[in-house]
């Protein structure tokens, strides 16, 4: 590996999780983001299908591999929960400009939550915090049980 390429990180899940937290502890914050971050994912997935089914199930199957180093747990959930995704976009057969549109709206709720908290997004100091969103929000449910 060339001194160039970017490492992946190897801190543990719990460590992510905590690092995450730092920037959404406001309540309103956090249910912004409960409903946002997975309305995100749904809507890359339908972006993703509505140009290439192949290449979407390749890049979701490496998402799962990134969350399955990380816990056997997260990468079950994560796993269901792009079942769901497919599940929805079979229920609401929309085309990449929705898509587009519910993920455009979903960000704004995203940085208005953001400016609610007065911290930045996760993901302005390491970009791998956008696949530990969707984490987040899993945990937060696997939490409740």
């Amino acid at each position: 590996m060339s001194r160039h390429q970017p490492k992946m990180s190897k801190r543990t899940l719990e460590q992510w999780l905590s690092e995450y937290s730092v920037s959404h502890q406001n309540l309103v914050n956090k249910k912004i983001h409960w409903l946002c971050v997975p309305t995100i994912f749904v809507s890359l997935l339908g972006m993703g299908m509505s140009l290439s089914v192949w290449f979407t199930l390749v890049l979701s199957a490496l998402v799962l591999l990134f969350y399955m180093r990380l816990s056997t747990p997260l990468f079950l959930a994560m796993g269901m929960f792009i079942l769901i995704c497919l599940s929805v976009m079979a229920a609401m057969p929309w085309g990449f400009k929705a898509w587009a549109a519910v993920f455009i709206v979903a960000w704004i709720g995203q940085f208005i939550g953001h400016k609610i908290e007065g911290k930045k997004p996760s993901f302005f100091k390491d970009l791998q915090f956008l696949m530990i969103g969707p984490a987040w929000v899993a945990d937060s449910l696997m939490q409740r049980k």
